[in-house]
């Protein structure tokens, strides 16, 4: 039991630190506290047989990073909005210019110039 514990709290806390730099960071919280509840299992059974490996702290350590950059993030990471006048501007200029290619373009499709 106590490996399998071991092993899941690495697993989640390796996830936690990645999902925690990438832009989706507010789902790091679910790994972390998978990883905490995984590491205290893992620390729980490791102290009834007296061996307290470091790879335990260490995925304490890791999780810990990792609620604290997610936490850093979404206290000073803010979202703005730019200006979409020039965005609009754009998208208009190539809409019409699709339209102009597609009025430039002479298709004859008659029956019977189509061959099968």
């Amino acid at each position: 039991m106590k490996k399998l514990f071991t092993i899941l709290a690495i697993i989640t806390s390796v996830l936690a630190i990645i999902l925690a730099v990438l832009p989706v960071f507010n789902l790091a919280i679910i790994p972390s506290i998978f990883a905490l509840i995984f590491g205290l299992l893992a620390f729980y059974f490791s102290k009834k047989t007296g061996q307290v490996k470091k790879i335990i702290q260490f995925t304490f350590l890791l999780t810990t990073m990792a609620l604290v950059l997610t936490i850093y993030k979404a206290i000073f990471n803010t979202s703005e909005v730019a200006d979409t006048t020039g965005l609009e501007a754009t998208e208009l200029q190539s809409e019409e210019e699709a339209i102009e290619d597609l009025e430039d373009l002479e298709i004859d499709a008659e029956l019977g110039d189509i061959e099968l």
